[in-house]
């Protein structure tokens, strides 16, 4: 069993400051209320229009581990780790999810009946502007939430991995979505307790990609 055992959750500075990618996992398990905590973190992200339009998959069978990670050309951190969240992006989700994320936002008190019946005709049309950008705001969506759930991680004590070593057509068999083309992946991050640690390889100074109002005046910080 893992030694370490985090009972003071993290401030958000501090698991930024903190996270690092983690190839190797204890085997170790993720209590199911621990897990649940990560889920509800995890989709508190925001989403365009908060059309919530990802779909996360938890990989934890053994037999679906082995196989997402033939999908991500054999890495075992996916195999190690006793969850892979595979985050999928579902362009399409306005026109499945649109009504009940309307009628919630209503009943929180969040938007009123002005902005819903704004909504109704604007998301819609703002979705079919997009074109053949649908895919792409999806998947920024899903990383955003992906990001939140790396956090979240960091700060309960576990550790995780962003992936994007994979097959798409072959991550989407696994799953069971291979006869939905409109699916897009966007990251898979598994996610245990850390086997060894990672040093902060540093970053590069503000100057070399920061900027202010233009690229080429650096930020000095």
């Amino acid at each position: 069993m893992s030694s370490i055992t985090q009972t003071q959750p993290l401030d958000v500075p501090s698991a930024i400051a903190k996270r690092r990618a983690i190839k190797t996992f204890e085997t170790d398990p993720i209590a199911p209320e621990l897990l649940k905590q990560l889920v509800e973190l995890t989709v508190a992200a925001p989403s365009s229009y908060n059309l919530q339009d990802w779909q996360i998959i938890l990989v934890q069978d053994e037999a679906q581990k082995a196989a997402l990670s033939a999908a991500s050309f054999n890495q075992q951190q996916i195999v190690q780790a006793p969850v892979t969240f595979v985050f999928g992006a579902d362009p399409n989700a306005s026109e499945q999810n649109f009504t009940p994320i309307l009628e919630q936002g209503l009943e929180t008190g969040a938007w009123n009946e002005g902005t819903i019946n704004y909504f109704k005709t604007a998301v819609p049309q703002f979705q079919a502007g997009l074109g053949n950008k649908r895919r792409e705001y999806a998947i920024k969506d899903a990383i955003i939430a992906a990001t939140h759930l790396v956090l979240a991680a960091e700060s309960l004590g576990l550790s995780t991995c962003f992936m994007n070593g994979w097959l798409e057509d072959k991550v989407k068999e696994v799953i069971g979505a291979g006869d939905n083309p409109d699916l897009a992946i966007a990251v898979l991050v598994p996610v245990g307790y850390a086997a060894e640690p990672r040093l902060n390889p540093g970053r590069l100074p503000f100057s070399s990609n920061v900027s202010v109002d233009r690229i080429g005046n650096p930020y000095a910080g």
